[in-house]
């Protein structure tokens, strides 16, 4: 990891990092798209065979599978999905919004009231790893919200099923059906619907570049959570951190993609060639060593700051996904920070934890979307409609505010429709 004097007038320059442009691919994308519109199954199976090298003619998993999948997955596994479902659960129980009424004036009323969608397609990557996890982490955020039907798709393996563990956990999470689909072809299924796969509200979840390709362009068809690259990380220290586990949350990061960011951000310098170093001595005894490698090479960063005030100002211009904060008091820093998608706090606190089991969500805004977006919620599967209720006397309180600004706007008929209810001609 090369390490990087911070000058503030090179921001621009240092907040860069791999972001998925799909402009190459969008032809091709919307092609796919295009073939599922008009022929439905017979274009899943097409795809399928084409880029799984898997020939299915029925794509929904049956009951008989997930059993098998309980027989055949380790006990140790299936305790440690329901464990996380349980944390999960417990935290997003949290997120679900009161509805409220307040009276606005004298005989005016508004409120707000909670609405789940009607229906949730969860999409579930195959590829570098299973990814079971993210099952639990879309799942059960819809069910709490009281989603009625919600709907997984995932990329068969070669041999045509899906991995025990990623049925153990749907079933674990609550889904109502689960599809064996990857690709943009699954978000295209999911958006338009087939003969077999109903089309749903709202698709969540990650995916590779063909996936976040297909969401943005049936995005106002369907509702999607947000555009998604590679995971990414970011970690603030200082002369007191740990440069182990520093140099481990840099890995473990790493290890996601080749495309994934991993920066260190700290005052120390001494601290920056400990952790380097150790990167170099510890890195070719990972599993995954040459993702990891590649990783580094091309997006790992170590930036030297010249004050705390810097380091915190750097990573709200980064937003990060992940945000580590792991100096002599993060509480301090926390307080300052603005931009992240998911925030761990202190030397014990790794991501690892917030992946798989601290309950919070792992489905995370990336490329600096933390600036805008949060990460998915229970809320993510809710609709907040307004209500009113107007009586007499909060007609005559209004006359004064309608009538004249929808005419000044040139809307008379606005004011008509509220003049007769004044009784006035």
């Amino acid at each position: 990891m090369e390490i990087i004097e911070f000058k503030k007038e090179k921001i621009s320059e240092l907040v860069k990092r791999s972001q998925i442009d799909v402009n190459h691919i969008i032809n091709d994308v919307q092609s796919i798209i295009n073939k599922v519109k008009k022929e439905g199954d017979l274009a899943l199976e097409y795809y399928t065979s084409k880029f799984d090298k898997v020939d299915l003619k029925n794509f929904r998993v049956s009951k008989k599978e997930i059993d098998y999948s309980y027989n055949n997955l380790d006990p140790e596994i299936i305790e440690s999905l329901k464990k996380a479902g349980r944390n999960i659960k417990k935290f997003h129980q949290r997120q679900v919004p009161s509805e409220w009424s307040m009276e606005v004036d004298s005989g005016i009323k508004a409120g707000q009231i909670i609405r789940p969608i009607g229906s949730a397609g969860c999409y579930i990557p195959g590829g570098r790893a299973v990814y079971a996890s993210s099952i639990l982490m879309t799942v059960i955020p819809a069910k709490i919200a009281g989603v009625k039907r919600i709907v997984c798709c995932t990329p068969p393996q070669g041999d045509g099923t899906v991995s025990d563990a990623v049925l153990v956990a749907a079933d674990i999470a609550g889904a109502d059906e689960i599809y064996k689909v990857g690709g943009a072809q699954a978000i295209a299924a999911l958006a338009y619907g087939t003969s077999s796969i109903k089309p749903v509200d709202k698709i969540v979840g990650p995916g590779n570049i063909f996936v976040t390709a297909a969401k943005k362009l049936v995005y106002g068809e369907v509702d999607i959570d947000f555009p998604a690259g590679p995971s990414e990380v970011l970690i603030i220290a200082d002369e007191n951190s740990n440069p182990e586990y520093i140099t481990y949350d840099l890995l473990a990061q790493a290890e996601h993609d080749p495309d994934s960011p991993c920066v260190l951000v700290t005052t120390d310098s001494s601290l920056a060639k400990k952790v380097q170093e150790m990167i170099h001595t510890n890195i070719k005894y990972m599993e995954r060593s040459n993702i990891i490698e590649e990783s580094l090479e091309k997006y790992g960063k170590i930036i030297i700051t010249n004050s705390l005030e810097e380091s915190i100002y750097f990573s709200n211009e980064y937003a990060p996904e992940h945000l580590i904060i792991m100096t002599s008091n993060p509480e301090s820093v926390l307080a300052e920070i603005n931009n992240a998608g998911s925030i761990f706090l202190g030397e014990l606190t790794p991501v690892s934890a917030g992946d798989y089991g601290s309950g919070t969500n792992h489905v995370l805004p990336t490329a600096g979307c933390a600036k805008m977006y949060s990460g998915l919620s229970t809320e993510s599967f809710i609709k907040k409609p307004t209500v009113q209720t107007i009586s007499p006397e909060g007609l005559s309180n209004l006359e004064d505010v309608v009538i004249p600004l929808a005419e000044y706007e040139g809307l008379y008929a606005h004011s008509e429709s509220f003049k007769r209810r004044l009784n006035k001609k």
